[in-house]
């Protein structure tokens, strides 16, 4: 499980042995060699390394640990090279997480703000439920991504997705905002995924690159100009993420889903 507020501690009273043999202090920069270290255990030195006021953590040899960057809410910048694990930057609120690699499911799961960079693939429900922040992955996402989304007054969860994804994307989706650029696809190639929007009932998908399983509660539409300069803010975001050509890849054609109905279960399950 995810440590909690009772399991917040000191650097000091994380373990002395743990500390002294996987953590090095260079120019302000807590430096983490996690091989083998439990992913609790990881997770409670980079709480105790926040609370003791270190804003650049960097962590190197990763390998499928849970729930990192969970519930932090500091202004801090977190870089993993290797492979973190399930729930990366679940609930947090504020800080940046750079992976130099691929992310396994659930990456941003619930996140309230705060950015997640991901240089590689993500897995299964990247952005499920997120309230807040943005997710930019290079390359492609696996089923059920941006599941559950949704946006709360002027705060708006955007997740951008290099290549193309797997099906179910956008399902149930409440809010906030879904960019999928299909760089990875060959000229003439579309998008894969089926059931795209399946009980879609707000925010929208952009798509670049035809996409056409989508499912029976939203629509295709032609973007308008609120919606060309949204792309333009988040693909220049991208682009500054990951040392893309900007113009090569705003000067697309983009499309947009939306969702036809607020309640497209209402038949079903309200009487």
């Amino acid at each position: 499980m995810p440590v909690t507020d009772k399991d917040e501690k000191t650097v000091a009273e994380v373990g002395s042995e743990l500390f002294r043999t996987h953590v090095k202090i260079e120019s302000n920069v807590a430096k983490i060699d996690a091989e083998g270290v439990y992913y609790q255990h990881l997770s409670t030195l980079l709480r105790a390394l926040q609370r003791d006021g270190f804003r650049n953590i960097e962590i190197r040899n990763v390998y499928g640990q849970r729930y990192i960057g969970t519930n932090l809410a500091r202004n801090i910048e977190i870089i993993i090279h290797g492979t973190p694990g399930n729930d990366l930057g679940a609930f947090m609120n504020s800080p940046k997480i750079t992976v130099y690699g691929n992310a396994q499911d659930g990456c941003g799961n619930t996140m309230n703000g705060g950015l997640i960079v991901v240089h590689g693939h993500a897995g299964d429900v990247a952005g499920y439920s997120m309230r807040g922040g943005k997710i930019f992955i290079r390359d492609d996402v696996g089923y059920r991504a941006g599941i559950h989304m949704k946006g709360f007054q002027n705060i708006r969860p955007c997740m951008v997705i290099g290549g193309t994804a797997r099906d179910f994307l956008g399902e149930y989706m409440a809010g906030g905002v879904i960019l999928i650029l299909g760089l990875n696809l060959r000229n003439g190639e579309r998008h894969k995924a089926k059931f795209v929007g399946t009980g879609m009932h707000g925010g929208v998908i952009y798509v670049c690159r035809e996409i056409t399983n989508v499912g029976r509660e939203v629509a295709i539409m032609d973007v308008e100009k609120g919606d060309t300069e949204l792309i333009r803010g988040l693909v220049r975001e991208f682009s500054d993420c990951f040392g893309f050509d900007f113009d090569k890849i705003v000067d697309r054609s983009f499309r947009k889903i939306v969702p036809v109905s607020h309640r497209p279960y209402g038949r079903l399950y309200a009487y």
